[in-house]
């Protein structure tokens, strides 16, 4: 069933359709001036029309009807802050987003939990961990937040599901574009009891840049990260840098001191940037001391 609008809905989903992820001026404009004050200055001359007039002529000519009705299609809803569901901890984002899409149980966005974040060609002890400490956390009634990609992301949150856990797959797509597509069978499993998360509208395909902003979104869901391989320069220490700006716990596992997959938690480790921990056990009792 569809959502009904609001106007503040209403500019919100415009403005979210036609904003780029994580721009930084409009949220500042967005937080300092709220959603209608920003939606209104757009046809009143406050912004630059020659700078912002593609924006402007997008925002005029948004069907708002038509793109609720393209989410509802795709089996997502559109959240926004003035909302009871509306995840609170991502607010806490320098740059929050405008809104969410959400696919699948849209209550689990609250619940407590842990990213788990690493590289995509991880090796077999990687896989192992990223498993082991999905399915410790599940079992101690915490959901696991992830970005749905190979490797880390989806040993991760497939030690959720083998848990019998919830897990939260943040992607840098629509949540009609099952990217990648290998893992379109884990989306829908994800689905039955987690959600997947976008800040891009359906059909929107998955950028090179969208991945490093949806990595602060990651950050921003959860209580604490952990980086389980990671290489010297890495996506996963880019969500590890966003948790530690929103003062979240955040942890590395350790590798072999001569295997480049973990370069990055090492140097996480070396840096005092992340917590080294070897157990579930310990993480546990480093996120609840804290």
């Amino acid at each position: 069933m569809r959502e009904p609008l609001t106007e503040i809905r209403e500019q919100r989903l415009a403005l979210f359709s036609v904003v780029a992820v994580g721009n930084a001026f409009w949220s500042q404009q967005i937080q300092e001036f709220g959603i209608e004050s920003v939606y209104q200055n757009l046809f009143f001359g406050v912004y630059n029309g020659e700078k912002f007039g593609k924006m402007i002529t997008e925002v005029n000519a948004f069907d708002s009807e038509q793109a609720l009705q393209n989410i509802c299609n795709s089996g997502g809803v559109f959240l926004t802050p003035e909302e009871e569901k509306w995840p609170k901890q991502v607010s806490s984002l320098s740059n929050p987003p405008i809104g969410l899409v959400v696919k699948g149980n849209v209550e689990t966005l609250k619940n407590k939990s842990l990213a788990i974040v690493g590289t995509r060609n991880p090796t077999p002890y990687g896989i192992r961990i990223a498993g082991d400490f999905a399915a410790g956390f599940v079992d101690r009634e915490w959901d696991i937040v992830s970005g749905g990609a190979y490797g880390i992301d989806s040993a991760a949150h497939r030690g959720a599901l083998v848990a019998e856990g919830r897990t939260i797959a943040v992607i840098a797509s629509g949540i009609d574009i099952q990217y990648p597509a290998g893992n379109s069978r884990l989306f829908d499993e994800i689905c039955e009891t987690g959600a997947i998360v976008s800040e891009v509208m359906p059909g929107v395909i998955a950028m090179p840049h969208r991945f490093l902003t949806r990595n602060r979104l990651i950050a921003a869901l959860s209580q604490s990260t952990l980086v389980v391989e990671a290489a010297f320069r890495s996506g996963s220490l880019r969500t590890a840098r966003d948790a530690a700006e929103l003062m979240r716990p955040v942890m590395a596992i350790p590798g072999p001191i001569n295997s480049p997959s973990s370069e990055g938690c090492h140097r996480l480790i070396g840096e005092r940037a992340a917590e080294l921990v070897t157990s579930v056990a310990d993480a546990i009792e480093l996120i609840t001391a804290l």
